[in-house]
């Protein structure tokens, strides 16, 4: 099994142009899973496993199981806020990716880990509470619903602080999670978010009253990744990360 991770940095950058580039990775390791099929164990290539991490301009997304009536915007209203919106095929309802969110997608064979796709998704909550937890943010789980939450034990006051939404097939992941850093939580005014109309967002800016470091937090939510996937992450040279 291989638990080498690339981890490769995008930077800021447009929503359709990182699924395209999740697809490619995507469907490679897919194709790398198939080949093997026809091979004697001894021939088998090593499946390769990624971790995205980046920010978008503002977009809104559309998993599969979600309703468009949740996006509270027309054409109009999406060009006046310089929004797009993409339905996709990931798991879950409508979301909101912009500046100040760190959004991380890890490309995983899990036949490399473990396959038990409800212990991926704890996983990856439980790296993201960990991470806040550095901050001095207690945050936790609410029965039935994923992501992360704040104010998770009574629920009466709970604010969602990250949302996941992800897609697997042959045990390969795609799509991931976004954690509100610096996010402008105006933005999700304008959505229904993640279909539940009685929760409220936040992020970690509006918790503690002050400009977070995001590239202080993306170290810390890799440091945890790795530790509870027991997986080492590596750059990737400059060269190498990507060709669009």
């Amino acid at each position: 099994m291989n638990k080498e991770v690339a981890l490769i940095s995008l930077g800021t950058i447009d929503y359709q142009q990182a699924w395209d580039y999740q697809e490619r990775l995507f469907a490679d390791t897919i194709a790398i899973k198939t080949a093997n099929r026809n091979l004697a164990p001894s021939e088998h290539r090593t499946t390769p496993n990624y971790l995205l991490l980046c920010q978008h301009p503002h977009v809104y997304t559309l998993g599969k199981s979600g309703k468009e009536s949740h996006l509270l915007l027309n054409e109009q209203g999406l060009y006046d806020y310089q929004a797009q919106f993409y339905k996709i095929n990931r798991g879950g309802d409508i979301t909101y990716h912009g500046p100040g969110q760190l959004v991380a997608y890890p490309i995983l064979d899990l036949d490399n880990f473990f396959t038990d796709i409800h212990q991926y998704l704890r996983f990856l909550e439980e790296a993201v509470i960990l991470t806040l937890k550095d901050f001095g943010i207690v945050a936790g789980r609410i029965a039935g619903l994923t992501g992360v939450w704040l104010d998770f034990e009574k629920q009466k006051n709970s604010r969602k602080i990250c949302a996941m939404g992800v897609k697997c097939s042959r045990w390969v992941t795609m799509h991931g999670l976004a954690l509100n850093v610096n996010t402008d939580l105006s933005y999700f005014n304008h959505i229904i978010p993640c279909g539940i109309p009685d929760k409220a967002v936040t992020s970690m800016q509006q918790e503690l009253g002050r400009t977070v470091s995001i590239a202080e937090v993306e170290e810390k939510l890799v440091f945890y990744f790795a530790q509870l996937f027991g997986a080492t992450c590596h750059i990737l040279s400059h060269e190498r990360r990507y060709q669009f």
